[in-house]
């Protein structure tokens, strides 16, 4: 075969391989902006399902639960809400009456039954969460040996400088997540970096190390040992809600802890750790600090609360000494919004609290059982910490 032909049957294999290829792909629709935040703080959504009979934006923020969405001549089916006050927000579709995540987003809510898109929604100046022109800390993921034989995870955010200062020890913040949700929520939810991050350069916060752990280490056991998740809890205050909180508890004082302060330079003291949390994180939070008052010398409860009863039953030493638990705890923080399922139970906290002589700060705020909530409650209580 000549070199002519040899150049003539390679070309022709190319352009044959080239089109079995370019036949493989599949369809391509319509590019599809979503969401998209206009000046006005107006935002439309969008969503490309050309054989849908109906489509819904789900997220009570932006009105009704669910807001029936318009669809146009090629299938893209979209609704322009607001204005919207500046915050981030939790957002879905529901598709002919499935809950679907926003295909065009890449921001979305991690949790273990929904998995939701977010809107970042920007004020005319920065919010505490935003990203700011500021030195920037490092968040990193760990995993570590955990409870049953099973490995855990979490996130840990170091501060601005940590790798620079070599010989700096910190103190460190335990944040725990709500039900449900992941040890990634508090980072990409709560933007809980870009927070300690902004109040750090605003010189309104102690540098700190933030660990966020996963807050149901039984569904983690389950998961490795390819069992079936358990089901969620029923009752916050059940003999259930007790013994997972308690399983957990377990797992942040004999393990967590311990890989924290061998892998970080931390300041190993009970005045030098923080822990707090949202929901079922914040009562993990009451339970693990009134447990171990040696660990534990701030305490920053979100939306979350526990019963007289079980404060009588299993803190009576607490209740019974005032005095000694002012000395124990700097802080004792409980917050909640008026529109929070939770509201009730946590006011009844806060006013057992106070009849028992219990110093605490409380903050009742407007809006509901939210993460656009609990930012604001970590950048109230972060610039408290460590003073």
């Amino acid at each position: 075969m000549t070199s002519s032909l040899i150049q003539r049957f390679v070309f022709a294999v190319i352009v044959i391989s080239c089109s079995l290829h370019a036949t493989a792909q599949p369809p391509r629709g319509p590019f599809v902006i979503s969401p998209q935040v206009h000046a006005d703080k107006k935002v439309t959504f969008r969503y490309l399902a050309p054989s849908a009979k109906e489509v819904k934006l789900g997220g009570s923020q932006f009105g009704a639960a669910q807001v029936a969405m318009t669809k146009d001549s090629i299938g893209i089916w979209s609704i322009t809400v607001g204005p919207i006050k500046p915050d981030i927000y939790p957002y879905s579709f529901v598709v002919d009456g499935v809950t679907v995540m926003d295909p065009a987003n890449v921001s979305f809510f991690p949790n273990e039954r929904f998995k939701a898109s977010l809107v970042d929604i920007p004020g005319e100046t920065p919010l505490i969460h935003s990203i700011k022109n500021v030195p920037h800390g490092t968040v990193k993921y760990e995993y570590y040996p955990s409870v049953e034989g099973s490995t855990g995870s979490v996130v840990v955010y170091t501060p601005p400088g940590y790798d620079q200062s070599a010989g700096k020890t910190y103190p460190v913040f335990y944040l725990i997540s709500g039900t449900t949700d992941t040890e990634e929520t508090f980072f990409k939810v709560g933007n809980s970096n870009f927070i300690l991050d902004n109040l750090i350069a605003e010189g309104k916060a102690t540098p700190m190390i933030v660990v966020m752990p996963y807050g149901n280490p039984m569904a983690r056991i389950a998961e490795q040992k390819k069992q079936p998740k358990p089901a969620d809890i029923v009752g916050r205050d059940s003999e259930d809600a007790i013994t997972r909180a308690k399983l957990f508890e377990t797992d942040l004082v004999n393990n967590v802890i311990p890989y924290i302060e061998k892998n970080y330079r931390t300041i190993n003291n009970r005045n030098s750790r923080a822990i707090g949390g949202f929901s079922r994180g914040g009562g993990q939070t009451l339970r693990t600090a009134f447990s171990n008052t040696d660990k534990f010398s701030w305490i920053c409860c979100y939306s979350a609360y526990l019963s007289p009863q079980e404060m009588d039953s299993r803190y009576k030493k607490l209740v019974d000494n005032p005095t000694q638990t002012n000395k124990d705890f700097k802080l004792l923080w409980v917050s909640v919004g008026n529109e929070d399922f939770l509201y009730k139970s946590t006011v009844e906290f806060i006013d057992y609290l106070k009849a028992k002589n219990i110093n605490h700060k409380s903050l009742i705020t407007g809006g509901g059982h939210t993460w656009m909530n609990v930012k604001d409650y970590v950048a109230q209580t972060v610039p408290l910490l460590f003073k």
